[in-house]
């Protein structure tokens, strides 16, 4: 395989980056297959005292929303939303968003990246936190919708006994989603809420 002649970026030559330049399609084509091959690892993770593994929480949550009606963006981030749970864990909703953000509408990206803060109102208090801390964005467009999430489709998958989707059924969503024109506007819709999906499961 062809390689740069650099060995600090700033040597570089325009063929350098001509080159570089040509390989990235093929990066960014794999990103899909690379998140659910991710996914699919973490069948084995531990997902240390609850009763289901981290794939397992992602499909149900994935699934739920499915069942719900939801477009496409929230499946995909409800399927992505804990990705980064083992690599970042203590801002794994901000990782999960920022592989999101250039794909999904900016409403979709925003509930990503706040649902760490708005899934403790379930739990902080027992932590002696105050589980009403997503209060402080009581006035913020997104929040009925982050509220939701969590409420319809993250905070109840942790079932053993709920029959999830599996994860190929998912494989061309997330690779549709992945092959649109990073940062399109018709895409990220800045301000527009749609909101989560009331049908029943």
């Amino acid at each position: 395989m062809a390689s740069v002649s650099f060995t600090a970026m700033k040597d570089g030559t325009h063929a350098d980056y001509a080159l570089l330049r040509d390989l990235e399609p093929a990066v960014y084509r794999g990103a899909a297959d690379r998140l659910l091959a991710e996914l699919a690892r973490q069948a084995d993770d531990g997902f240390e005292g609850y009763q289901v593994t981290r794939l397992e929480h992602a499909l149900q949550t994935a699934t739920r929303a499915r069942r719900d009606g939801a477009d496409e963006d929230w499946v995909v981030a409800a399927l992505l939303h804990d990705i980064g749970d083992g690599l970042a864990p203590q801002n794994h909703d901000r990782f999960a968003a920022e592989i999101l953000r250039p794909f999904v509408r900016e409403e979709v990206a925003w509930v990503i990246a706040h649902h760490g803060l708005f899934q403790m109102y379930y739990y902080g208090h027992h932590y002696g936190w105050d589980r009403n801390e997503r209060e402080r964005f009581r006035d913020h467009p997104y929040y009925p919708s982050a509220v939701d999430f969590c409420e319809r489709w993250d905070q109840a998958s942790f079932d053993p006994a709920y029959g999830s989707d599996p994860l190929d059924s998912f494989a061309d969503l997330v690779r549709r989603v992945f092959a649109r024109p990073a940062y399109d506007a018709a895409v990220l819709r800045p301000g527009a809420v749609v909101g989560v999906p009331t049908a029943g499961r």
